[in-house]
């Protein structure tokens, strides 16, 4: 094990502990946070529960169908910009702003075109995450070397040659940086809109929990969502290295 993940790992044990001392030794009341034993114990608790893995199953779902779509929507749309200058100068000042508006004032609209269900989440979640995955798209391939170019003609290549073996790897490490964003911003889409809109999902059940005081079950969930996301991030900072280590080669 890397010395930096000796200390990476010596530091969350190390404020879970004070975290726990303090719940415990009442400097903090659990009215506001239960000891993270207690959260551990509670998502079991949940887990156990089938309704509850349901809503588990419903949230994942809608965050993969999400992620999947905004990651493929935004390198289409992000390649198209890029190969038409002219409506790239024009969106430009779009894509500098898109950000400011909230994305989640557009829920009833969503609703009267896709009706009362999961559709309106998950576009929600499409929205926050398309954007960053074309911009880092279109990042990708403005930093492609010209000399790649050259030698990609002098080799002979085709396009589709040029594409897969030149353009494409020199992109990787933005274009992956796009797909990791864009799973974030997902997660984030898919969740703030079940806790705010939604009557389903585990955003929605930690909105549930909080309105009724349920510190346990809300801790628990929270504990969940943690989880969850380290371990996809982890996962793709691993993949990541390891492209970072074929492309140096």
């Amino acid at each position: 094990m890397k010395p930096a993940t000796i200390i990476r790992i010596g530091l969350i044990v190390v404020c879970l502990l004070a975290v726990e001392a303090v719940c415990r030794l009442g400097y903090v009341s659990q009215l506001t946070m239960v000891p993270p034993s207690e959260m551990v114990v509670g998502l079991f608790g949940v887990l156990g529960m089938a309704d509850m893995r349901a809503e588990v199953v419903t949230t994942l779902t809608g965050i993969v169908c999400a992620a999947t779509l905004s990651v493929s929507a935004g390198f289409l749309l992000g390649c198209l910009l890029r190969a038409w200058p002219r409506a790239r100068v024009a969106v430009d000042p779009l894509l500098a702003t898109y950000y400011s508006v909230p994305t989640f004032i557009f829920y009833p609209m969503f609703i009267v075109f896709f009706g009362m269900n999961r559709i309106p989440i998950v576009v929600i979640g499409f929205m926050f995450a398309f954007i960053a995955m074309m911009t880092s798209t279109m990042n990708g391939l403005d930093r492609v070397p010209a000399v790649l170019f050259r030698t990609a003609r002098m080799h002979r290549m085709s396009p589709v040659e040029t594409t897969f073996r030149i353009v494409l790897p020199a992109a990787a490490p933005h274009l992956f940086t796009g797909v990791k964003l864009a799973i974030a911003y997902s997660f984030v889409g898919v969740l703030g809109a079940e806790f705010i809109l939604s009557g389903s999902g585990v955003g929605y059940q930690i909105a549930f929990a909080f309105n009724g005081f349920d510190n346990e079950r809300m801790y628990a969930l929270i504990l969940l969502v943690v989880i969850v996301v380290s371990s996809v991030n982890t996962l793709l900072l691993s993949w990541e290295r390891r492209l970072q280590r074929r492309i140096s080669r």
